[in-house]
């Protein structure tokens, strides 16, 4: 069950970083006047926040996942 959720997790992350990584290439020219000593399309910058991100996110849905996990299946399935 863990594991379930947290490939759904993961398939989401992915499709939510892809979207905020295209919208912050795109965004590149705005970008450059509000940068100091860092170039606006520097893949270091894109690839570390992409994984902090990433991490953050898979850690806040294995908390739920691991809930889920530990409730017994027939009574849970019984108070519905």
């Amino acid at each position: 069950l863990t594991r379930m959720v947290l490939r759904e997790a993961a398939s989401l992350i992915a499709v939510g970083l892809a979207a905020g990584l295209a919208g912050a290439l795109a965004l590149t020219r705005l970008l450059r006047t509000l940068l100091y000593g860092v170039a606006a399309s520097d893949a270091l910058s894109f690839i570390a926040a992409a994984g902090v991100l990433a991490a953050v996110a898979l850690a806040a849905s294995y908390v739920p996942a691991w809930r889920a996990a530990r409730v017994e299946p027939l009574p849970a399935l019984r108070s519905e």
